[in-house]
């Protein structure tokens, strides 16, 4: 990414589509908009959305034809269901 663009008001009105092209590429940090010389807008691209975990291993995991996903994995009884809560 380079620096900070500076760039007129006037200016900025006429290539404004191509600076939001600018950056969303990431090819500039920050474009500080002027008016006279004198700052009066700052635009900068939009800090990156981290992905939903919901769905994020989709297609990760294969249930085995005739498993049931639904029977007790283990054949003792566990310490809870028998009321013990810490061993």
């Amino acid at each position: 990414m380079d620096d900070v663009l500076r760039i007129s008001a006037t200016e900025f009105k006429a290539r404004c589509l191509a600076i939001f092209k600018d950056l969303e590429a990431r090819r500039i940090a920050r474009v500080l908009v002027t008016r006279r010389g004198r700052p009066v807008a700052e635009l900068t691209p939009p800090r990156t959305m981290l992905p939903t975990l919901w769905g994020a291993h989709r297609g990760s995991v294969e249930v085995m034809p005739g498993a049931d996903l639904t029977e007790p994995v283990v054949d003792e009884a566990l310490d809870a269901a028998e009321g013990v809560l810490h061993r």
